[in-house]
């Protein structure tokens, strides 16, 4: 297996994108990690210790957080996310993986590497975590702020092969974001895509609310990138004020600081739950190649769980299901 990295996409490239490129080349000896970017910054990360299953391919230019993606993507053809792009579409990777510009790197899956016959839409699927440690697939989270009702009903297709390809689920559960639970409950995006979602070849249970998403209310949950990032989002600064408060209360006495010792192992578990390091990377659904997104602020760590995630999905054969299954209709 093969795995194009772009090393310099992320608010702490190249540094910790090739830390975790360099923990996950020792942790998995049978995946060849090409990591894309400026040769002169990132050889001397190696510290003269580089895997044999570690490549720099070299890339001139780099696209910027506050670059125009389609512009970007166009005129910067020897950046890194391009280049690994590149690589995807040539067959020269079986997969590539960026922290960088999110419009960016949907851009670059849709002109570079290029959509799969039958699907309209590209959708973000990252995993949201939940009580119980299963995690939902959320899609789409931020690819098309727009959407088409058709959009979705695909949207619901794709995420159902994903959790049954990549995580082992039978029959995996579909719900609708909406703002109840009533069949004709929301926008007339909602209520068209409720039509279409019951005629879809999925087990689709109705609408959910947000409210119930970490309760795991459903495996596949399906929303248009405006409302998914906002939800997402949200659940982002929610964990992160309640466990800020949980730590200043904890810290306002003598007494409350024994018993944060007591609870410190529960508090860092339900820490991890919400932490995007452990979830590493979510895949551009509908691109004719495997592309995943790591946050922004990724750290080695989560460079690392990312390279584990496209080596699943690489060993599932994801987007040949996802083809197969779209070829039919």
């Amino acid at each position: 297996m093969r795995v194009a990295i772009d090393a310099m996409g992320g608010d702490h490239a190249p540094s910790q994108i090739v830390k975790g490129a360099l923990a996950a080349a020792r942790e998995w000896s049978d995946t060849e990690l090409l990591l894309v970017g400026d040769t002169a910054q990132i050889e001397p990360l190696f510290e003269g210790n580089k895997p044999a299953n570690v490549t720099i391919v070299h890339a001139d230019d780099v696209i910027g957080p506050d670059d125009e993606p389609v512009k970007a993507v166009r005129r910067k053809k020897r950046s890194s996310m391009v280049v690994a792009g590149t690589l995807v579409r040539e067959g020269k990777a079986d997969a590539m993986l960026s922290a960088g510009n999110t419009g960016a790197l949907m851009t670059t899956g849709l002109l570079i590497v290029g959509r799969i016959d039958g699907i309209e839409r590209p959708a973000l699927a990252p995993m949201l975590p939940t009580m119980d440690d299963v995690g939902m697939l959320a899609l789409d989270l931020g690819a098309n702020m727009d959407a088409k009702p058709e959009h979705l009903a695909q949207y619901a297709v794709m995420g159902s092969i994903y959790r049954a390809k990549v995580h082992g689920m039978n029959n995996p559960r579909v719900g609708l974001l909406n703002v109840g639970t009533e069949a004709m409950k929301g926008n007339e995006l909602t209520k068209a895509a409720y039509t279409l979602l019951e005629q879809a070849p999925i087990n689709f249970i109705g609408n959910v609310e947000s409210r119930d998403v970490l309760l795991r209310n459903c495996d596949v949950l399906i929303c248009d990138g405006f409302a998914g990032n906002i939800m997402l989002k949200t659940m982002e600064g929610t964990a992160s004020v309640v466990m800020r408060g949980v730590r200043d209360a904890i810290m306002s006495s003598f007494l409350t600081k024994l018993a944060g010792a007591i609870i410190k192992p529960k508090l860092a578990s339900m820490r991890a739950k919400m932490d995007y390091k452990e979830h590493g990377a979510g895949p551009l659904l509908g691109v004719n190649g495997l592309v995943l997104k790591c946050h922004g602020s990724s750290n080695d760590q989560a460079v690392k769980n990312a390279v584990g995630k496209a080596r699943t999905a690489i060993q599932s054969r994801l987007v040949e299901a996802i083809a197969s299954e779209f070829s039919r209709k």
